[in-house]
């Protein structure tokens, strides 16, 4: 059985402009139901839709709050081609996939896909996106916020897919780059290091430890030869004499 929020959200637009206040209309319908927002926020749904919400709620309509914009004709994005850099940014912006192209080449958009919500107008680095009203002017039905919501959850489904994709892939590569260790390696590479670092701290006690070889302290049998040189070279100079 459908929720409050389900019945909120079946009666509005489904753009997915934000101008109420919420980052779509799911949680704006969600914030209607819990009573922190109201039902005269959207302006795309204007004063028909307020007046759904209303009945539904059982409470009176009110007029558009115009804080959160101005209710005017069904519009599309345009991208002049001339000035299109194929940056992407409309492409990443757009709730419902309704723009095409690649990167550093044109963009277009799919005017029977478009829902006004003029995500994609801001972030253009080259201004070259501008709203037009749709020819022939017509009003947004059922049937569009219908299609609209089922593009925009396509969407969902398919950054959330791509998003596993990317990090499957960064897993694989972690692991093809970190192969399994096998325990006897890992002993034979830790005794291996062991003994290099033995080798050093040896190498390093003998360089500190070093001493000039004159510096080292005398011993007693040295002394003792040094005393018999002497006294041997005293009776040859006194033989000689």
């Amino acid at each position: 059985m459908p929720t409050l929020v389900d019945r909120i959200d079946a009666l509005l637009p489904q753009t997915q402009c934000t101008r109420c206040g919420y980052q779509g209309c799911r949680p704006y319908a969600e914030a209607i139901a819990q009573g922190t927002a109201d039902i005269n926020q959207c302006p795309p749904g204007g004063a028909p839709g307020i007046v759904k919400l209303a009945d539904l709620l059982a409470t009176l309509p009110k007029p558009l709050n115009p804080a959160n914009g101005v209710e005017k004709p069904l519009e599309a994005a345009v991208i002049d081609e001339e000035r299109c850099i194929g940056c992407t940014l409309c492409i990443q912006a757009c709730p419902v996939d309704a723009i095409l192209g690649a990167p550093k080449q044109m963009h277009g958009v799919l005017a029977g896909w478009c829902t006004g919500c003029e995500l994609c107008v801001a972030p253009c680095p080259v201004d070259c996106i501008s709203m037009k009203p749709v020819s022939p002017a017509r009003s947004w039905t059922d049937t569009d916020a219908g299609l609209a919501r089922l593009r925009y959850y396509a969407r969902l489904d398919r950054l959330a897919a791509d998003k596993r994709e990317r990090e499957q892939k960064l897993a694989a590569k972690s692991t093809a780059a970190t192969p399994p260790t096998d325990p006897k390696l890992a002993e034979a590479e830790a005794r291996k290091k062991a003994i290099i670092a033995a080798a050093m701290e040896r190498a390093r006690a003998q360089r500190e430890g070093a001493r000039p070889k004159n510096l080292e302290p005398t011993s007693d049998e040295v002394r003792r030869q040094i005393a018999e040189a002497e006294a041997r070279r005293a009776r040859l100079a006194g033989g000689r004499s």
